[in-house]
């Protein structure tokens, strides 16, 4: 089935501002998480935000009052990391919606789903001399012939 370009262009735009918009949906998303650990104990629960900074620390006992402070330290710590390992958890998920947008998206602008030419060309590839080659014959002195810059000598510093 063949489209027009302006066809073309406007479903692969239309496609990228879809994906744009899940993006922002997915980062108003994570910018709401958070996440939570309690201390095997119970005696306390971190809750972490998306950046993995701190939001509460709730002491559910008075236990801490009475431990050394290297035993608390440990407590903490241990609450701490295992909140932040959480929202990792989460935010990873939340990405992981995103795997083969850009293959999508390629797809889209080069063809390659198999039932229709890509914006750039029949069966993938950016043929951008056919592309620009109405403009490319109404230059000045297009009569003459150019070199291309794939003639272009390799350096092989």
């Amino acid at each position: 089935m063949s489209h027009s370009f302006e066809d073309q262009l406007n479903q692969a735009m239309a496609s990228l501002e879809e994906q744009k918009e899940r993006l922002a949906e997915s980062t108003r998303k994570m910018q709401a998480m958070t996440a939570s650990a309690t201390s095997k104990d119970r005696m306390v629960t971190a809750k972490v935000g998306p950046q993995g900074e701190l939001l509460a620390l709730s002491f559910h006992t008075t236990a801490y009052q009475s431990m050394a402070p290297a035993q608390l330290s440990t407590v903490l710590k241990d609450v701490l990391n295992e909140a932040k390992a959480r929202m990792g958890d989460q935010i990873t998920a939340e990405m992981r919606s995103f795997e083969g947008v850009g293959e999508t998206l390629r797809m889209d602008f080069t063809g390659e789903r198999g039932d229709e030419e890509g914006l750039f060309g029949i069966g993938g590839g950016l043929d951008l001399d056919a592309l620009l080659a109405p403009l490319t014959a109404m230059r000045p002195g297009a009569d003459r012939t150019v070199k291309s810059s794939r003639n272009q000598e390799e350096f092989n510093g």
